[in-house]
């Protein structure tokens, strides 16, 4: 009997040793070089900073002026946005710090920003936004589309369309600038499987007196922090409208992330990273200057999970940064040069267990 239970028992250690081998990872830095030929993914240790991979995107890049061409879920799968081809490459994450192509998926316009929730990937696009099924970490079909509606009336002129982001499980939001004018939330119905639905979105013109809807944080009581950025303001979005408007002190705050409570703004004009808290009913700035871009490049996309934040800063440098409880921020790594000048979008994408 002792025989058989060591002959059962040796296989079982090797196997919990290979999977705690093939488990080890860090937390990775991706970033999009976005070139318009050849576009590729970036892959750091978002800890030393060092470069682990470079793969291509198989497609062309392109994107201007938007949030999120580049998103992670779950630490296990990543896409990012081909904005030359009409497409947005999937990528998923192989162990040990590895990520590997999938495949490619077509949308019905020029996308620009991406969104996993409600076991979905949505993508907004040129003058459309579409819902993609999901199993698991794999992406399914496209089964839902709608085209982006202008408050007013009409379709948003190219280069407009800013970010997506789901506010729960029956919406989504999608930004769209229109200086000089104020620009437009459009509020997308999804149904009841998570699939955008198909109907117009409802427009929701930005405050009076603001310019420029960017880049916004959702909180899990369904309501959004959005940079208001050309008129250097955040506003609070709410049952479809907006309900508070602050004006942070610090030039141009286009793009936001959010870890818990706490929701950090990249300042392009200030070169800075504010600190901000949202309620239901108001938004309060806790610091409005809580870090400096090293760099002195102007911050083109912001993400932060898992205790790290990073900054893309003038298409050019990475810079990475460490958080704690309280959203206090540390450079953790001297900023990386990416060696394009052409990079897009960054993803913090945290290890999976």
């Amino acid at each position: 009997m002792k025989r058989t239970i060591l002959l059962f028992s040796a296989p079982l250690l090797l196997f919990a040793a290979a999977a705690n081998v093939h488990a080890k990872t860090t937390t990775l830095a991706v970033v999009m070089t976005n070139d318009p030929a050849n576009n590729q993914i970036k892959v750091y240790d978002a800890v030393s900073g060092s470069l682990l991979q470079t793969l291509s995107t198989n497609g062309k890049g392109g994107a201007t002026g938007n949030a999120r061409g580049i998103r992670e879920s779950g630490g296990t799968l990543l896409a990012a946005v081909n904005n030359g081809s009409n497409s947005v490459a999937i990528f998923e994450w192989f162990g040990d710090n590895n990520l590997g192509f999938e495949r490619t998926v077509a949308t019905t316009s020029a996308p620009v920003s991406i969104d996993f929730a409600n076991n979905h990937m949505y993508v907004a696009g040129a003058t459309s936004v579409d819902s993609f099924v999901m199993f698991g970490t794999s992406v399914g079909w496209m089964d839902g589309t709608t085209g982006l509606t202008l408050f007013g009336g009409g379709v948003p002129p190219g280069g407009s369309t800013a970010q997506v982001g789901a506010l729960n499980n029956n919406t989504l939001l999608v930004t769209l600038k229109t200086d000089p004018i104020p620009g437009t939330v459009d509020v997308v119905a999804l149904n009841s499987n998570g699939a955008v639905a198909g109907t117009l979105p409802t427009a929701v013109s930005a405050p009076a007196g603001s310019l420029t809807p960017f880049g916004f944080s959702v909180y899990p009581d369904s309501t959004a922090l959005i940079t208001l950025a050309h008129s250097n303001q955040v506003g609070l979005f709410r049952n479809g409208a907006f309900t508070d408007v602050i004006t942070p002190g610090q030039a141009a705050d286009c793009w936001s992330t959010i870890d818990g409570k706490y929701v950090s703004t990249a300042n392009t004009g200030s070169m800075t990273i504010s600190r901000l808290v949202g309620t239901g009913n108001n938004i309060f700035l806790d610091s409005g200057v809580a870090a400096t871009i090293a760099t002195g490049l102007a911050p083109a996309d912001i993400d932060a999970a898992g205790g790290i934040l990073g900054i893309l800063s003038g298409g050019s440098f990475l810079s990475l940064y460490t958080y704690n409880d309280y959203g206090e921020l540390a450079a953790s790594v001297t900023p990386i040069n990416i060696g394009v000048s052409t990079a897009g979008g960054v993803a913090i994408m945290p290890p999976p267990y």
